[in-house]
């Protein structure tokens, strides 16, 4: 009937609009459910790997070389996650990254020992770093300039649903069943989402793009000017990140005082707050420019460990907290910024070269801010504040509007 017609013209237009308003295009939206399937397994044990370590022997020593290796394989992961979704396709490259995390959490599943847990963790970091330079990559290959914006802030929101939900539900699995039981049943439930999650990368269809350059040097020669600036100005301010971050849970119950579930709720705060801002933050920077967005977002980075130590007890805190999920204002618009400015056919290897070199810059941080803490629990912070002031004036004085928009 023609009624019938007109109704199901403006049920497909309402979803065009919707689709187009968030960036939802296919490519994009099977890449970022992937990312949602085996982050929310991730997070079912995650957090309590440290515990599970623990449980199968290890010592205080051992777990701080875990969480060293973590990071250091975060860092080397980059690129060459990169150089294999451009020189495969990217959904070649999901699958070969799901295979290796598979293996990995079988490893972590049946480890007799924790030593055989540091085996195990190269392959699970497989997923979570070696993916994070194709996901860039087809959103920039699938959605236009002016939409990227919106894309990064859909797969940042979507990535934060597991992060909030999963560790309450893998902390039941452990009160009820012991560490060890609660871990392995997580990483089953993993499993399982994995299996789903290739069924839902083989539908991401995206053409490979050839290039002529392949080695490391080439792609750092391909990087616009303006794209090292930002570089140089996002390694400043994740020092002052670094520098800090770590030690704020122990600055707020050891210090200031509050409880640790205040600082739970504190936490949700900030996270709250950083899912309010994405959307109108993404949709006004794909419109006025990303500059602005990014201005904001590294002067919270610079305010946060400061408002952290001009707080006197929970009521303060909160506020502080605010500017610490109001530093999500622009991350959005930073991502878009690395893949507007990466040629095309390079696309994934430079987002891994740039994290590379950012991860492996800002590695020191945490040691010296812990240093800074021996001659006052402030210092680390306020140290922290000016480097990351400095960091917001280097963006804006060397990245030029008209490059970031």
């Amino acid at each position: 009937m023609p009624g019938d017609d007109s109704k199901s013209r403006g049920l497909e237009t309402r979803r065009e609009r919707f689709t187009a308003f968030f960036g939802l295009e296919r490519n994009v939206l099977a890449a970022s459910t992937a990312f949602v399937l085996i982050g929310f397994g991730e997070e079912l044990w995650k957090k309590f790997i440290p515990k599970y370590l623990e449980s199968l022997g290890a010592g205080t020593l051992v777990i701080g070389w875990f969480g060293t290796a973590s990071d250091f394989l975060d860092a080397i992961y980059q690129y060459p996650g990169g150089w294999i979704a451009d020189r495969f396709g990217r959904r070649k490259a999901f699958l070969v990254f799901i295979a290796l995390a598979f293996l990995g959490y079988l490893v972590y599943l049946f480890s007799p020992s924790w030593i055989l847990v540091f085996l195990g963790l190269v392959f699970v970091m497989a997923w979570s770093s070696m993916a994070s330079p194709a996901v860039f990559a087809v959103i920039g290959d699938s959605l236009p300039r002016e939409r990227r914006a919106m894309g990064f802030t859909v797969q940042s929101m979507l990535k934060r649903v597991p992060m909030a939900i999963a560790p309450i539900v893998g902390g039941a699995l452990i009160a009820g069943m012991g560490v060890i039981a609660g871990v392995r049943t997580g990483l089953v439930i993993t499993l399982a989402l994995a299996v789903v999650a290739v069924l839902v990368v083989l539908t991401v269809n995206i053409p490979v793009q050839t290039g002529d350059v392949t080695d490391v040097r080439g792609v750092w020669r391909s990087f616009h000017f303006a794209l090292k600036r930002l570089l140089v100005s996002d390694i400043i301010i994740r020092i002052c990140e670094g520098m800090a971050d770590v030690f704020i849970v122990l600055y707020a119950t050891n210090v200031i005082g509050i409880s640790f579930a205040e600082y739970g709720i504190l936490v949700a705060i900030q996270m709250v707050t950083s899912i309010v801002v994405y959307v109108p933050a993404a949709k006004i920077a794909d419109r006025i420019g990303r500059k602005p967005f990014v201005i904001a977002t590294f002067l919270c980075f610079a305010l946060y460990p400061i408002s952290i130590v001009l707080s006197s007890g929970f009521r303060t805190l909160i506020f502080a907290f605010i500017i610490g999920g109001l530093r999500e204002i622009g991350e959005p618009s930073r991502k878009a910024m690395i893949v507007d400015f990466a040629e095309p056919s390079l696309r994934a290897r430079s987002v891994g070269l740039y994290y590379l070199v950012r991860s492996l810059s800002i590695t020191p941080a945490a040691v010296i801010g812990g240093l800074l803490w021996t001659f006052g629990p402030q210092t680390p912070f306020i140290t922290a504040g000016v480097i990351g002031l400095i960091g917001t004036v280097v963006f804006g004085l060397t990245v030029e509007e008209h490059y970031a928009s």
